[in-house]
């Protein structure tokens, strides 16, 4: 698989707009691939925002490689500039990788999901999606996807609780919605390796082209 990482400049008109409309950087990570993509293959993206600086930071996995190339012309500010950059940092920045997993491993992980539950008006699992707006709901939703995904819930926490804006069509027609969206941070222990892959390669919960359920996955510290 592949990761890019890109640092987005915050000042950039198009930027800002697609922080509030995360169909259209959905159709800005597309552009990369050409559109033409594998139909088993699942594009996942996350705008992750620097606590103190506020730069947004974008990253994507895929299984073809991107090229960012139309966001590097001389008349785009979409990118932050290297001279706002740490020496040598490259930006867009794109390396292939191959996990190993072992049952039993303990890892840190972060995932943005849209928590939600299929609800008819009676209350009922089924029908429309309903976000899970306590925090208790969120974290119960969270131990059942990471025990569906192979994996052990050690410990979580939520941070970015917030609504965020984009596009579905539905029958030729186009609705504005908002979706709660929750980063999750935490430490987990791997059950099944091969299927803790499947979901790192495919994705957690719903929303997926809207910059939800991308895993990543790191050594816990201590």
């Amino acid at each position: 698989m592949y990761l890019s990482r890109l640092f987005l400049n915050p000042r950039s008109r198009q930027v800002r707009s697609e922080m509030s409309d995360l169909y259209e950087l959905h159709r800005t990570v597309m552009r990369a691939y050409n559109d033409h993509l594998d139909g088993n293959e699942r594009i996942l993206f996350r705008l992750d925002i620097h606590p103190r600086t506020g730069i947004p930071t974008l990253l994507v996995q895929s299984q073809k490689e991107p090229n960012w190339y139309f966001l590097s012309a001389p008349e785009k500010d979409y990118l932050l500039s290297s001279d706002e950059l740490p020496l040598d940092v490259e930006n867009p920045a794109v390396k292939s990788f191959d996990m190993a997993l072992l049952a039993g491993q303990v890892l840190a992980f972060r995932l943005r999901a849209n928590p939600t539950v299929k609800k008819d008006r009676q209350g009922e699992k089924q029908g429309r999606r309903v976000g899970l707006a306590r925090e208790e709901d969120q974290l119960q939703w969270l131990q059942r996807k990471i025990e569906m995904a192979g994996g052990i819930l050690v410990s979580a926490s939520i941070t970015n609780d917030t609504n965020v804006g984009g596009k579905l069509f539905r029958e030729y027609e186009k609705h504005n919605l908002q979706f709660l969206s929750v980063q999750f941070d935490g430490v987990l222990q791997v059950k099944d390796p091969a299927r803790l892959l499947e979901a790192l390669r495919t994705g957690i919960g719903s929303g997926k082209g809207l910059g939800f359920g991308l895993l990543s996955l790191a050594p816990a510290r201590g």
